[in-house]
């Protein structure tokens, strides 16, 4: 078997703690994941895992093979873009993850242009909510909205998006409409509680931003979840604006104090600042920056 298919699927049943999740990773069977990692074993006369029924985890020796598997792995990849890029022609995997409402919209349409010019380029979007560990999970490239929480990683900013607070003509006929950000706490709020300050919205007033209290019946992680939400007439929801935007278009949400600015919010491609960017990563960033900005 060749090593470095090997090594790539012991980094991934690493990664992901699971001969079979790694499996499903790489597009595999767990057979044969498993197959591979025994004969690397049996190559290095050494036990890489510690395995169990439920889960596998890396011994002392697969912890040091680990950390030198995803150094070379990088090295290796980048000889190879060396070599594609050489020949004008990018390929080889990427592996995304992102939020599940902007990723399965705007960032597919964002990625399609790229992917078409570069057909040899294989991408597997991973699409959550929840910020998910990079390397350990096997990732190349996050996207990720709001501040970095992990000084180990490098970000490039993509866009800013405005975030808007909205309603449904129905819910103002049967509640009125707040003309201040103060009313809110009279209203039932819908809150992403995946946000920094959920129970507190942020406005820019006179130039200074203030913040009120909310609270509200409903919550969720998923900005798209609450737009659909408040377009059903159960609150008010502050959204990031892709999500309204459909339902502004279509009248069914109204937005609210749009002389009041509510808080702006960055979008950022990051990835670790361990890890060799390979040119077929740094072309899609570019690409993205170029869409998106």
């Amino acid at each position: 078997m060749d090593t470095i298919d090997s090594m790539r699927i012991f980094v991934a049943v690493a990664g992901q703690k699971s001969f079979t999740a790694g499996a499903k990773q790489l597009g595999i069977s767990t057979n044969l994941a498993s197959k591979h990692v025994r004969q690397l074993e049996v190559r290095l006369d050494a036990q890489l895992f510690h395995r169990t029924t439920r889960r596998v985890t890396l011994s002392d020796t697969g912890l040091a093979y680990f950390e030198r598997c995803v150094l070379l792995l990088d090295q290796f990849d980048e000889l190879e873009d060396l070599v594609h890029e050489r020949q004008s022609e990018l390929a080889g995997p990427i592996r995304i993850t992102a939020p599940t409402g902007f990723g399965a919209g705007e960032l597919v349409e964002a990625i399609r242009p790229f992917q078409i010019a570069h057909p040899k380029v294989s991408i597997n979007l991973h699409l959550s909510d929840q910020h998910v560990d990079m390397l350990n999970g096997g990732f190349d490239l996050a996207i990720r909205f709001g501040p970095l929480q992990n000084s180990t990683l490098i970000a490039r900013k993509l866009l800013t998006m405005r975030l808007v607070v909205v309603a449904s003509p129905e819910y103002i006929r049967a509640f009125g409409e707040p003309l201040h950000p103060s009313a809110l706490s009279t209203h039932n709020c819908l809150r992403q509680i995946s946000s920094s300050d959920p129970e507190h919205w942020g406005f820019t007033i006179n130039g200074k931003i203030q913040k009120f209290l909310v609270s509200g019946s409903f919550t969720a992680n998923s900005p798209r979840a609450i737009a659909n939400m408040a377009a059903g007439g159960l609150g008010i929801g502050r959204c990031p604006l892709y999500t309204a935007d459909p339902f502004l278009k279509s009248g069914e949400l109204v937005a609210l104090f749009e002389d009041k600015t509510a808080n702006e919010f960055n979008l950022y491609a990051v990835y670790p600042s361990s890890r060799h960017l390979t040119v077929r990563i740094r072309k899609l960033i570019d690409h993205l920056v170029q869409v998106l900005l």
